[in-house]
């Protein structure tokens, strides 16, 4: 079954339904998650994207991001996507939300309602080959440099969310180390 993703008005109310792709085909505004995880020392676990991915392959990312499917919570989808993608669960905290829009090469558009969740995790992980070529811990500061220097690295979602997340964590005092 083709997966299906809520769209939502500027409020995030669920308006209706659609199948994933064709939202992105249209355009139009969705409910998704990106959840961002660090470890005791304040680096944040980054995931390189597999190379099949339908956009953005090969980019690096923060831990996961997806939708909730219909009639599923926002954080127990983000909790079901680290588990697929990742192969374990962590407690997360919603941070904030952001709405965005992307339009990438494949003739696809990013348009979505993006709820933040932010969490701590250093145990082990079982990559999913399909949706993760690897993962590393980064400090904060060494990738505020890579984004000023080398953003082609980054998936567009994370350049736009990573500077949210850092004002976030700063006026929340959220992992001293990484502020």
């Amino acid at each position: 079954m083709m997966q299906q993703v809520i769209l939502v008005n500027e409020q995030d109310e669920a308006i209706g339904v659609m199948e994933k792709m064709e939202a992105h085909e249209k355009a139009l505004l969705h409910r998704a998650f990106s959840v961002f995880l660090f470890n005791k020392d304040g680096l944040m676990l980054l995931q390189q994207r597999a190379l099949t991915k339908y956009h953005s392959p090969g980019l690096w990312t923060n831990a996961c991001c997806s939708h909730p499917n219909p009639g599923e919570e926002v954080q127990t989808a983000a909790l079901r996507r680290l588990q697929e993608e990742l192969g374990f669960t962590t407690p997360v905290e919603k941070a904030f939300h952001f709405t965005y829009k992307a339009a990438f090469d494949n003739g696809l558009t990013e348009h979505e309602f993006d709820h933040v969740f932010v969490g701590l995790y250093e145990g082990a992980m079982v990559l999913n080959e399909e949706e993760v070529s690897a993962v590393h811990y980064k400090s904060i500061d060494a990738i505020a440099v890579e984004l000023e220097t080398m953003p082609h690295l980054y998936t567009e979602w994370f350049k736009i969310a990573f500077p949210l997340l850092r004002e976030w964590m700063q006026k929340n005092n959220f992992i001293h180390a990484a502020a």
